[in-house]
């Protein structure tokens, strides 16, 4: 699954170490998930897109759904 979350952040003008505040994890797991390490929880992946007003299929982009496996 990739994502746009570093994208979504950098237009906010957040660093990882703010959207990890604001989301209440460590700023470490938010470099994980914006260079592919790992997938959030749905949870977390609902908190991220909340937190920045969109939904989440707009933040992660499912690999099977774009035609990649």
């Amino acid at each position: 699954m990739e994502n746009v979350v570093k994208q979504y952040r950098e237009a906010k003008g957040w660093s990882q170490g703010e959207l990890a505040k604001r989301l209440g994890v460590s700023r470490q797991t938010i470099n994980a998930v914006e260079t592919d390490k790992y997938d959030p929880s749905l949870p977390l992946a609902l908190r991220m897109s909340k937190t920045f007003g969109i939904e989440a299929r707009e933040l992660f982009i499912d690999d099977w759904e774009s035609g990649e496996e």
